[in-house]
């Protein structure tokens, strides 16, 4: 699939996709289309829910594929190259729905087996300037505020929230957002995954049992690794936060992938000034060198990290928190390679690769928001890994 048959596929950890391979074309067809409008299409939203990606990272306790790491991975690094945005929110799903199966935990898996038996689409958004707040009476919550960052929220059944938060211990429920009390601004007018609907949701009066209301725990994923604290299945054990970074890892890398093949091919017959054959300049072999170089150790190191974790799920082995920032620094890691990578593929192409309207370009753009995530944030994971190396505690609340 991402055109690499100089090598040999022994012993290779990523492998092409299979449950949204009948969905590829299709993502890719409409790719332009969601950028310029900032929308993805009906008609491929309504094909994903019948799909099985929606269910597919999801344990078997709750009717879901039981894929592993890796090959949630491989589903969300194919459809990446093809329509950034579309990859954006199926992965956010994936990662929330990881998230809330943690959070509400084995008391609530008739309800999460519901969602995942229908396919049913989560969201959440948690950005700068969220604030809810949730009103307590009568075994019922009245829930007013806003989230902001709210990605996938125009395509979703549900998205959840936490709410008192000012009062230092948040609590977290879900609702749905076709309730007529819930409304979604689309706000997201931004330079990548410009479909990727990462908008604001208010919250105008919906009312929940507060039977199906979680407390949300800071550095909730210290309560996840006790052999004791009770979850639905061992996947469970490690932490949202880090499995939403290694699958953003694998997505660029297949961006980057993609990018540097169709590079590589567009260049053999184009000629620069004074009759040059771009494809026969030394300069422009070293630079696809490093970039080939760059994506290769990018792919290696998220894969490596993914296929860590699925051995320690199969063995029942709870990670540590040196298995939290191992896995945040090798996604970390993987999406600023790819991001050197595209821009040695952006030098090879020169200005024809600022042209707008082009898949490189529309790539481009939707990587940068991918070191800029708050979860993958280098900031955010090198300052706590270096921290965690001293025997310092670490901080991060998730």
């Amino acid at each position: 699939m991402f055109g690499e048959s100089l090598y040999s596929p022994n012993g290779r950890a990523y492998s092409d996709a299979i449950v949204v391979a009948p969905l590829l074309d299709d993502i890719a067809a409409q790719a332009e289309e969601a950028d310029r409008t900032r929308s993805i299409s009906t008609d491929l939203i309504k094909a994903i829910k019948r799909n099985d990606i929606m269910r597919f990272s999801a344990s078997p306790e709750l009717s879901g594929a039981n894929g592993s790491y890796v090959a949630t991975a491989n589903e969300l690094r194919a459809i990446a190259p093809q329509c950034t945005s579309t990859a954006w929110v199926v992965w956010n799903h994936l990662v929330l729905f990881h998230h809330f199966s943690a959070l509400f935990g084995p008391k609530h898996m008739d309800f999460l087996g519901e969602l995942t038996s229908k396919r049913e689409w989560v969201c959440q958004g948690a950005g700068a300037g969220t604030n809810v707040a949730g009103a307590y009476d009568d075994g019922q919550v009245t829930i007013n505020g806003v989230t902001s960052f709210a990605s996938g929220c125009r395509y979703a059944d549900w998205t959840g929230f936490t709410f008192n938060a000012e009062e230092g211990s948040p609590d977290f429920a879900i609702v749905r957002l076709n309730d007529p009390n819930v409304r979604i601004d689309p706000t997201w007018n931004a330079m990548g995954v410009r479909a990727s609907a990462t908008d604001h949701v208010y919250f105008e009066g919906p009312v929940i049992s507060a039977s199906n209301v979680v407390p949300w725990r800071i550095k909730d994923r210290t309560f996840y690794r006790d052999p004791e604290y009770p979850v639905i299945n061992p996947r469970y054990r490690e932490d949202w936060a880090v499995t939403s970074v290694m699958w953003l890892g694998a997505m660029a890398s297949g961006v980057a992938e993609t990018s540097l093949n169709e590079m590589t091919e567009g260049i053999k017959d184009r000629v620069a000034i004074f009759g040059t054959k771009v494809a026969d300049r030394p300069t422009v072999h070293v630079n696809i060198g490093k970039a080939r170089a760059l994506i290769s150790a990018a792919t290696d190191t998220v894969y490596a990290a993914l296929q860590e974790t699925d051995a320690r799920i199969a063995a029942n082995v709870p990670p540590t928190e040196g298995d939290y920032f191992r896995q945040a620094s090798a996604g970390m890691q993987a999406i600023h390679l790819c991001d050197q990578a595209m821009k040695i593929i952006l030098l090879v192409l020169g200005g024809n690769g600022l042209r707008e309207g082009t898949n490189f370009e529309r790539r481009y753009r939707d990587l940068q928001a991918m070191p800029l995530h708050i979860l993958a944030h280098i900031d955010r994971i090198t300052e706590q890994h270096g921290r965690l190396a001293l025997g310092l505690e670490t901080q991060n609340p998730f």
